[in-house]
């Protein structure tokens, strides 16, 4: 399935339909940052989070559509050149094709985003009639705060001798920022490599806490305990913006790249664990917790579907997608 952006670019994509007839409920799956394709990969590292995310949904009745990136996988353009603004541009296209299936039930969309993703998904619960929205590894508070947190907690996480270097780091890291603000192109030179400066400077301006206190929609909000790239206190936070509330979880030894780490987190550890899957429980949770919020009609064989304690795995029917319709 193709999305037409609102400039004319026709951004490639996978529809993953559940067994059965339709319409069904659907989900907008949206990713992290850079130039990642519809699963969240990249060729240096791979995400896979999407195919996993699909198929637990479609054991539930729900379809879900993900699409590469501007100058990723199958979509033309460059991603150096595309700025947070039009990626958050892409995702509402990408929810008005959805709406605009036959196949698809228009009051029962919702979107799950993963980091940049979640920034996005908070900015569809809040314009769009997205029924449901799931917040992974997301922050409340202005992009630049984030983003030095960020920095922190990466050099905090690293060996002594790096440790110990940790004021000269932020302050080069300072100067990079000013001088990326400073910069009025798309594409800049940081430490003689290009860089997106356009998103970038949107980014540190974008504060998500408007979005947050106008969602309309029913919000789930998950981060790790171990999440090194976004601060987990920001959980509360959510919960204390959106209006009605959300549901947050705070997951035991859960990192960014949404695998368990047993030891102290870092950035070093992230090949390694990508080599497992997406964590099971945590695609049991958001699954669960979606078929309640869009009525879905798929059911775990015993009962009605309930999101899943932490500690255990609960039991799920195990129906295929029906199929899948890739451009």
């Amino acid at each position: 399935m193709a999305v037409t952006a609102d400039d004319g670019t026709s951004l490639a994509g996978t529809l993953t339909l559940p067994a059965g007839p339709g319409p069904h409920p659907a989900v907008l799956l949206l990713h992290g940052s850079g130039p990642l394709d519809r699963d969240g990969n990249t060729p240096k590292l791979r995400m896979n989070l999407a195919r996993p995310m699909a198929e637990a949904l479609a054991a539930r009745g729900i379809a879900t559509l993900r699409y590469d990136r501007r100058g990723t996988g199958s979509t033309p353009g460059d991603w150096l050149t595309a700025g947070f603004s039009d990626n958050r541009r892409d995702a509402t296209a990408a929810v008005r094709a959805l709406a605009g299936r036959a196949d698809i039930r228009t009051d029962a969309i919702g979107v799950v985003g993963h980091s940049e993703g979640s920034l996005h998904a908070m900015r569809l619960g809040s314009r769009t009639d997205v029924r449901a929205v799931v917040l992974l590894a997301g922050f409340a508070g202005a992009g630049e705060d984030a983003f030095r947190w960020q920095g922190h907690s990466i050099v905090s996480s690293m060996p002594a001798p790096v440790r110990l270097l940790r004021r000269p780091l932020a302050g080069l890291g300072s100067q990079a920022l000013a001088r990326v603000k400073k910069t009025r192109t798309d594409v800049a030179r940081a430490a003689g490599n290009k860089v997106n400066a356009r998103w970038l400077r949107e980014m540190l301006a974008h504060d998500t806490r408007n979005d947050l206190a106008a969602i309309r929609a029913s919000v789930l909000a998950i981060t790790g305990d171990k999440d090194i790239q976004v601060d987990p206190d920001h959980l509360e936070e959510i919960a204390r913006l959106v209006p009605g509330g959300a549901d947050i979880h705070r997951v035991d030894d859960l990192t960014h790249v949404l695998r368990r780490d047993s030891v102290r987190p870092s950035l070093t550890h992230y090949r390694r664990l990508l080599r497992e899957p997406v964590d099971p429980q945590l695609l049991d949770l958001v699954s669960e917790w979606l078929a309640r919020r869009l009525d879905a009609d798929a059911r775990p064989a015993f009962g009605e579907a309930r999101p899943a304690p932490l500690g255990t795995v609960p039991h799920s029917d195990a129906a295929s997608p029906r199929t899948e319709q890739q451009r």
